[in-house]
């Protein structure tokens, strides 16, 4: 399973490679660039090599913030999926990591931005010290140059009482570093997991904070108060020849004195980094404006119990397919607002619906709103769909689907289509076999879910195919009224939690017993594993998976796929 992974995982690994290659480069290429260059022979000579670590950063800082946002173009990553639809699937798949490598650059501008602020207090400090210098050393000397004239200085603090605090929040620099970083703060802490699961406005609303950042950076190098020697000055006075002349003026000086070096600022040039994604983000939110505009009627509203609401809906041309996931908004509840779902329904079926439970402000407002039987149905927008199909789960003859806790919704779409494909006699779908696994905490959450299993089960019971789909309901969360109330009904045909022929099994799977008995039932098949939950699982069942193929190629085989949704 090792090769398979490296198969299905090489582009990440490139791109990851390439990203980390480029910013390694950059960083030691400018690193040695002002520590070396003799431009800044002057300015190394207050600042030392704090200048060299502020500047490498200072360019990091800026391929990254040009990366930033190109992982949430989502209609730019539709187009792309689409133009390599003939690509190896495997390729498209790994456009689904986008917000991985989103995470993983604002994680990394986080750190640069840390080297970057330590790196300008040292520099801010070392100017403080070299303006206030008495003596006849050449970082005093150079911090005196700005009583020859106003544009003569080198050393941007031209008076003894100004402080570091002073020239961090009156300097263009100083301030807008600070508004950036503080933005940057906020959107990194507001968008931990817990916070986007319960508190998604929180997330919403700070990480639009970006609008700041970007404006904060693109103005951030425009005073250019770190500055290095002009190249017309380098010409006629090279720091190697007149240094030493600097600090020894008071010596007769005969036709062979040097003439003071004169300096020039380095230009602001973060706006040439990040203009163009910019501006193809801007085109993207235009796009999602023209896209949302367009008619979503909603044909049926469904209440589940444990106030789970389902929305059955039509929009012209909408075209989806299993595993894909729409951003929903309610503009009676918020203009700005957009949440998003994994898709529910199949795409053999005339309408794509979602399931939406409780969690958090905005849905328990959507719930409220669809429950109140207005006359008038409130208005849904829809963007989307989005994300690569799960077409893999129809090219195994035995499939074994594992969905824990809300993971388990993209699965509701992916065991109705292979119910239509199987009726149909559709050619694409491979699958003679489906093993179904269900960990879920407690019993209000099975109730839609479970009414999709009930259909599917009577469907294929008439049909006389009730053995294509073997599933098992694990209870891993539950307390002992519930285990009074199995233990009293312990011999009823149905199931007493979910009212279905399967027993509810109570506690965690053993996977092993579960793939020994896929094994033995299917000892020549090549069986796929699909997960939709947290990784911890994934662990288990990717060991499972190496644990349970066997080593001969005419025997069973298990492949392990996790789901990003």
């Amino acid at each position: 399973t090792m090769g398979n992974w490296l198969v299905n995982h090489w582009f990440s690994a490139a791109v990851l490679a390439a990203w980390l290659g480029i910013n390694i480069f950059l960083f030691t290429y400018y690193f040695l660039f002002f520590d070396r260059d003799e431009r800044y022979f002057y300015t190394r000579a207050i600042l030392g090599s704090a200048l060299a670590w502020a500047r490498a950063s200072a360019k990091c800082l800026n391929f990254n913030s040009m990366l930033i946002l190109l992982p949430v173009c989502r209609n730019l990553l539709s187009f792309l999926r689409g133009t390599c639809s003939c690509c190896r699937r495997t390729l498209r798949k790994q456009l689904d990591h986008n917000l991985t490598f989103h995470k993983l650059v604002a994680y990394a501008l986080a750190l640069l931005t840390a080297v970057h602020t330590i790196a300008h207090l040292f520099n801010l400090e070392r100017y403080n010290h070299s303006q206030q210098g008495t003596d006849r050393s050449l970082p005093t000397v150079l911090s005196k140059m700005h009583q020859q004239g106003s544009d003569k200085w080198l050393n941007p603090i031209h008076s003894n009482q100004t402080t570091v605090e002073y020239v961090t929040f009156t300097t263009i620099p100083g301030l807008t570093g600070v508004i950036i970083t503080l933005a940057l703060i906020l959107m990194v802490t507001s968008s931990t997991e817990f916070i986007r699961r319960n508190y998604f406005e929180v997330f919403w609303y700070t990480h639009h904070l970006f609008l700041i950042y970007f404006a904060g950076l693109v103005i951030h190098g425009i005073a250019g108060l770190v500055r290095g020697q002009t190249e017309e000055s380098m010409k006629e006075v090279h720091p190697h020849r007149c240094a030493h002349y600097l600090t020894h003026k008071d010596e007769d000086c005969s036709h062979n004195c040097c003439k003071n070096p004169e300096f020039g600022s380095i230009p602001a040039e973060s706006w040439k980094w990040v203009l163009a994604p910019i501006l193809l983000y801007i085109f993207e939110r235009i796009l999602r404006v023209w896209r949302a505009r367009q008619k979503v009627v909603v044909t049926k509203v469904v209440m589940h119990p444990a106030r789970v609401l389902e929305l059955q809906m039509q929009k012209k041309g909408f075209r989806m397919e299993v595993g894909q996931y729409i951003f929903v908004n309610c503009p009676t509840i918020s203009l700005l607002e957009w949440h998003p779902f994994t898709l529910t329904s199949a795409p053999e079926e005339d309408y794509f619906s979602i399931h939406i439970r409780a969690a958090g402000d905005w849905t328990e407002c959507l719930i409220d709103t669809f429950q109140q039987q207005k006359p008038e149905m409130p208005r849904i927008e829809v963007d989307g769909p989005f994300g690569t199909a799960s077409e893999d789960v129809f090219q195994y003859e035995v499939a074994m689907l594992v969905g824990a806790g809300i993971g388990v919704t993209p699965f509701a779409s992916i065991l109705k289509s292979i119910w239509y494909k199987f009726q149909q006699a559709d050619q694409t779908l491979k699958t003679k076999k489906i093993y179904f696994y269900w960990l879920c905490r407690d019993t209000g959450a099975f109730a839609w879910f479970n009414d999709l299993l009930a259909s599917l089960e009577q469907k294929m019971a008439e049909s006389g195919k009730a053995d294509f789909l073997t599933y098992r309901l694990f209870l891993t969360g539950w307390d002992t009224s519930i285990a009074n109330n199995v233990a009293l009904r312990f011999d009823t045909p149905t199931d007493t939690v979910t009212g279905l022929r399967h027993k509810t099994i109570f506690g965690r799977p053993m996977w092993n017993s579960e793939f020994a008995v896929v094994a033995a039932a299917h000892p020549r098949s090549v069986v796929g594993v699909f997960l939709c939950g947290p990784e911890a699982l994934a662990k288990s069942l990717q060991k499972s998976c190496h644990q349970h193929s066997s080593l001969d190629p005419r025997k069973v085989k298990f492949y392990f796929n996790k789901e990003n949704f």
